[in-house]
């Protein structure tokens, strides 16, 4: 019997999968079974050009839970989900003829590396259909076209907010799904059968001081829990108060604390702006969700960036014409390990270390810190939060760190955070920096 295979890539969910979808109507409609891929590349376990490991301990673990979770609604609904480590030029083709299938459908993801994964498999020989889903606003319904996209993301908002779009409404999860092949499917190439062998993911409790402790029940990785935590933090007070929060340096409650479920894929933009939506409908709308909505406005617009320049802005100057950036491996490491001699870079440092995360606000701070204060590369920056962040998001990461370093789209030359003034206005009782310089 053939089969049609679906790729997880970085929407490890069931609920509004419009790419899984097709997926089920090819199998169906073509009398296949239906294979569900996850995999893991090699390059994740090697040192980068900066020399530490790409893919940190926190970010395994969090990753782990979530294939762990996706697996157990997979079985709920009699699949499996098959877990391949190797590179998908390799892995994935290799799949495809065991399990005599010539299509892969998959998530659309417009950066370098993850485009050049759907290009090795179509060198392959491959049929790959990729199905555009990570964004609240669809490309193709934006108020402009790809190429007149604005370069202001105050712009990008106000054309969308004038235009009236809504997002799609999210798809409820499948209910029932085509049967994996009859066949085992164990002696693939790089098979496994448990998320955390795969990964390599350290066992162990997430540290006791984490704003996002990430191995207890109510902020663990999987759909469930993004659900759970969803459904949460859309109760009164806290939707209501997040303008007035969302800065603050500590407090599980101070922000919404969605980005690592929307990382993975476990929660959609779309299933959270509907719940949201609801939550108005109920208890009005204000400053706090309207923010909530700003928030999710940015990362489709780093997204929509992300579709128009792609790899430009992993260049050095990224899309300015500023020098090539300086860097001195002693400062930034001495950045890495929070050792600067700032107490408030310092802090932030050693809380993301220790925790795989630490707030929107202490990230500007110490990547500011490290940009124009050390004069290191924003892009050694860029890779050790890829590293440590247990919310690591390829588009938003790279936007935000060509954001502070002033070679993206903004009109100024960079953003500067005065780490005194910063300390005054977010710190200036100490408890954050009493925390974490202990």
């Amino acid at each position: 019997m053939r089969s049609t295979i679906f790729w997880f890539r970085n929407d490890l969910r069931l609920h509004d999968q419009r790419a899984l979808q097709q997926a089920v109507q090819h199998a169906q409609a073509h009398d296949q079974a239906l294979v569900l891929v996850y995999v893991h590349e090699p390059v994740q376990d090697e040192p980068t050009a900066w020399g530490f490991r790409r893919m940190g301990v926190h970010r395994r673990r969090f990753v782990a839970d979530t294939l762990q979770d996706l697996q157990t609604s997979l079985k709920a609904l009699g699949q499996r989900l098959v877990l391949l480590h190797g590179s998908v030029a390799d892995v994935l083709p290799a799949c495809a003829r065991s399990v005599q299938a010539d299509t892969v459908f998959c998530e659309d993801i417009a950066a370098p590396e993850e485009e050049a994964q759907v290009q090795a498999m179509i060198g392959a020989g491959l049929t790959v259909k990729t199905l555009w889903q990570s964004s609240l606003i669809e490309p193709d319904a934006l108020p402009f076209a790809a190429e007149d996209m604005p370069q202001v993301f105050t712009v990008f908002r106000q054309r969308i907010e004038s235009a009236g779009l809504q997002p799609l409404a999210p798809l409820p999860a499948p209910t029932q799904l085509p049967a994996p092949p009859n066949d085992p499917l164990t002696p693939l190439p790089g098979w496994s059968d448990n998320a955390f062998t795969l990964l390599q993911a350290p066992e162990g409790e997430a540290h006791a001081r984490s704003n996002f402790p990430y191995t207890q029940a109510a902020c663990r990785g999987g759909e469930a829990s993004a659900l759970a935590h969803l459904q949460s933090y859309l109760t009164p007070p806290w939707p209501d108060r997040y303008k007035q929060t969302r800065n603050a340096l500590q407090g599980q409650h101070s922000s919404s604390h969605w980005s690592p479920w929307l990382a993975t894929g476990a929660v959609s933009a779309r299933r959270i702006w509907a719940d949201l939506d609801a939550y108005e409908q109920t208890h009005g709308s204000n400053d706090g969700t309207y923010w909530l909505w700003f928030e999710l406005l940015w990362r489709d617009n780093f997204r929509m960036l992300h579709r128009q320049h792609g790899p430009q802005l992993y260049a050095a100057r990224g899309l300015s014409r500023l020098p090539q950036p300086s860097h001195f491996p002693k400062d930034f490491q001495r950045w890495c390990s929070g050792q600067t001699g700032e107490p408030i870079v310092d802090a932030g440092m050693r809380e993301l270390a220790a925790t795989g995360f630490t707030s929107n606000r202490m990230r500007q701070i110490v990547a500011s810190f490290l940009v124009h204060d050390l004069s290191c590369d924003w892009r050694a920056g860029a890779a050790w939060f890829e590293s440590q962040l247990v919310d690591f998001d390829v588009c938003s990461n790279q936007g935000n760190w060509l954001y502070v370093s002033g070679r993206g789209t903004d009109p100024r030359v960079g953003r500067r955070f005065n780490p005194t003034k910063q300390t005054q206005d977010h710190d200036a009782q100490g408890r954050y920096r009493q925390v974490w310089l202990a």
